[in-house]
């Protein structure tokens, strides 16, 4: 404690009562006494106050990821308003500058090794042009399929949360190589396929996607390997986020973990969007 805590080890008590006679040492006890009971309540209420938690020691919690999280994905439909309903004119461009902006900064902020909020939040403005202008383009050629991209969305996320939550499907060993091997052969494909496209390989809307097997487009069968790698991804930011909780990361930290939940669900979105584009298409 320190010294002018206790009047023990404070020097004016000790020069009071030197001076002071019978008189000063009697006012000194009383005050040793008042204050030793102010300190005893003092400790009492203090004893009696709840144990300070993760928020209040600077620490990452759920409700900073969950508040964060939603921060992020307010900021992409906000984005996504724009070439939606303010600017729909100019909705391509914004798409391509959405697309090739979000790109460079989703690389950024992957590789920092401190999460920047506000280039995190710029991610998820240009994230918001890219998805707003993409989800135009298919609307217009199917109406409603924006609507059906969202619940689906809502409905793999709830699902796979229920089952990380119950504790039935966890990021194993195992599981996390399966994941790596799939997610290196899924890119491999997405970029042979883009580039097709881009060389004039194919003048379909879909590329090799729509390549039919026994009737079926191929890019049925790659949409739902894709959204199911999404929903994988999203039980690894549940893992990450609970593993940052429990080992008391810093605070700091829940910017990094809304990021990557914002990333994994515009993935799911977008593939969603073009497994439902292809169906209809096929019709």
């Amino acid at each position: 404690m320190a010294l002018g805590g206790n009047p023990v080890f404070n020097g004016k008590t000790f020069r009071s009562a030197t001076r002071g006679g019978n008189q000063a040492a009697g006012a000194g006890t009383t005050m040793y006494a008042g204050q030793t009971m102010a300190n005893q309540q003092q400790l009492e209420h203090m004893y009696n106050q709840p144990s300070a938690g993760p928020a209040q020691t600077g620490r990452m919690t759920f409700d900073d990821v969950i508040v964060k999280t939603l921060l992020c994905l307010g900021v992409v439909l906000v984005g996504a308003a724009i070439p939606a309903f303010v600017l729909p004119g100019l909705a391509l461009p914004l798409m391509v500058i959405g697309a090739l902006g979000g790109f460079v900064l989703g690389l950024v902020n992957a590789f920092r090794r401190e999460p920047s909020p506000a280039l995190i939040i710029a991610y998820a403005a240009l994230e918001g042009l890219f998805v707003g202008g993409l989800t135009m383009f298919f609307e217009a050629m199917w109406p409603g399929i924006a609507v059906q991209a969202v619940v689906g969305t809502f409905i793999v996320f709830g699902v796979t949360l229920a089952l990380f939550k119950s504790g039935k499907v966890r990021a194993t060993p195992k599981a996390m190589k399966f994941f790596m091997i799939a997610m290196i052969s899924y890119a491999l494909f997405s970029l042979v396929n883009l580039g097709m496209m881009l060389f004039g390989a194919t003048d379909s809307m879909f590329g090799m996607r729509d390549i039919e097997i026994f009737g079926i487009p191929l890019g049925v069968f790659i949409g739902i390997l894709a959204i199911g790698l999404a929903a994988f991804s999203l039980i690894i930011d549940f893992t990450s986020i609970s593993e940052g909780v429990r080992n008391g990361a810093p605070q700091k930290y829940s910017w990094t973990a809304a990021f990557g939940l914002t990333v994994t669900l515009i993935w799911l979105y977008v593939e969603i969007l073009r497994l439902l584009a292809i169906l209809r298409g096929s019709d």
